[in-house]
C-alpha cells in the first residue's frame, strides 16, 4: 500500500512538473511573438515599424478587440504625424502601428493652418504626445501642381475667384523655403528639393508655433522632426533639420 502511494505521488509530481514547464514554454514563446513597443522611444518605434513594413514582417500590434476595449477608456498616442492626404501614404501602415498609437493629421501637401496647429497642440498638451513628425513624400501631387502652375496662380486681388485647390498651391508657393529653392535650383531634382523644402517649412512652423508648441519644443518636452516617404520602396528617411 505504501509503495502504491509513493508511485501515485511520483506521478503527481511529474505531472505538476510537466505542466509548469509546459506553461513556461508557452509563455516564453508568446513573449517572443509579441512586439512590445512600450519600451522604446516614439522615434525608435517608428523606425522599427517601418523596417518591418519594408521587410514584409508586419506585427499588426494593437489591432485587436482588447486594444479597442483599452482605448474606450482614453487615448495616449505617443506620436503625432502630419502628412499628405495621398492615399499611398498611410502612417499607421507604413510604420506598422495600431489603434491609438498615432495621432494623424493629413492635408494635401501637408499644409498646416490654425486648425491643424490647434489639433497638434491638443495632442501635445492634453494627450501628452512626445513626438511630432512632418512627413512629406516623393512626387507629391500638390508640390508638382505648384511647380506646373506657379505662374498662373490667381493674385490676391482676385482671391475670391480662386478654388480651394488653388489656395493650397498658393500656400506652398508662399513658403520661404520654396522661394529659396526656386531661386537656385532647376532640372529633374526640382520636385524632390521642393518636397524637402516643404518638410523643412512644416518643421520650422511648428517649432516656432506660439504659445504652446514652441514652449514645449524649447523645454525638450516634445521632439519635432521631418521625414520623407519613398513611394517606390516604402522606406521613410528622417531628415536633419
Amino acid at each position: 500500500m505504501k509503495k502504491r502511494c509513493f508511485v501515485v505521488a511520483g506521478l503527481c509530481l511529474a505531472l505538476l512538473s510537466y505542466g509548469t514547464s509546459s506553461c513556461t514554454s508557452k509563455s516564453e514563446n508568446a513573449s517572443t511573438q509579441t512586439v512590445n513597443t512600450n519600451e522604446n522611444d516614439p522615434l525608435t518605434d517608428l523606425k522599427e515599424g517601418n523596417l518591418r513594413f519594408c521587410n514584409g514582417q508586419l506585427s499588426h500590434n494593437h489591432q485587436d478587440v482588447e486594444r479597442i476595449k483599452e482605448l474606450s477608456k482614453g487615448q495616449h498616442p505617443k506620436t503625432v504625424i502630419i502628412t499628405c492626404s495621398d492615399s499611398r501614404v498611410a502612417p499607421e501602415i507604413v510604420f506598422d502601428q495600431g489603434l491609438g498609437d498615432i495621432f494623424t493629421i493629413r492635408t494635401a501637401g501637408n499644409v498646416m493652418s490654425d486648425y491643424e496647429e490647434g489639433s497638434i497642440e491638443y495632442a501635445a498638451e492634453h494627450l501628452h504626445s512626445k513626438l511630432i513628425v512632418v512627413m512629406g513624400h516623393e512626387n507629391c501631387g500638390a508640390v508638382t501642381a505648384m511647380l506646373e502652375h506657379a505662374d498662373t496662380i490667381t493674385s490676391d486681388d482676385n482671391a475670391e475667384e480662386c478654388d480651394h485647390i488653388t489656395s493650397i498651391i498658393k500656400a506652398l508657393e508662399d513658403e520661404e523655403e520654396a522661394k529659396d529653392v526656386l531661386k537656385r535650383k532647376t532640372g529633374d531634382n526640382l520636385c524632390d528639393a521642393m518636397v524637402r523644402a516643404n518638410i523643412a517649412h512644416g518643421v520650422k512652423q511648428l517649432r516656432n508655433s506660439k504659445p504652446i508648441l514652441s514652449k514645449l519644443y524649447e523645454s525638450q518636452a516634445i521632439q519635432i522632426v521631418g521625414a520623407i516617404y519613398h513611394l517606390d520602396t516604402g522606406t521613410v528617411d528622417f531628415i536633419d533639420i
